[in-house]
């Protein structure tokens, strides 16, 4: 992983309303729908969409279509890269 991506992810992860968004996933969820987004954060749907795509841009979350709906699903190797280059900067 580069400064860069390290960078953006960082950025993704700094807000509190998207590590609501991302704990949701804790229980092992495999996924989850747009609807529970918004029962998480009780937000208006514009605000929903330019989080969940700071995490999408970020590679946090991957999006699937299912016909019209879309859910979401946690890309954990990302959060793992991550993980690991914070490790890597101790000394």
């Amino acid at each position: 992983m580069d400064s860069k991506r390290f960078e953006k992810i960082g950025k993704a992860l700094a807000d509190p309303n998207r590590i609501k968004i991302l704990q949701e996933f804790k229980p092992k969820l495999d996924f989850l729908h747009c609807s529970r987004i918004h029962e998480i954060l009780k937000m208006t749907q514009p605000s929903i969409s330019h989080h969940v795509k700071q995490l999408v841009d970020a590679g946090i979350l991957e999006h699937i279509k299912e016909g019209r709906n879309v859910k979401y699903a946690l890309n954990s190797d990302v959060l793992d890269d991550y993980s690991l280059f914070i490790q890597n900067l101790k000394p």
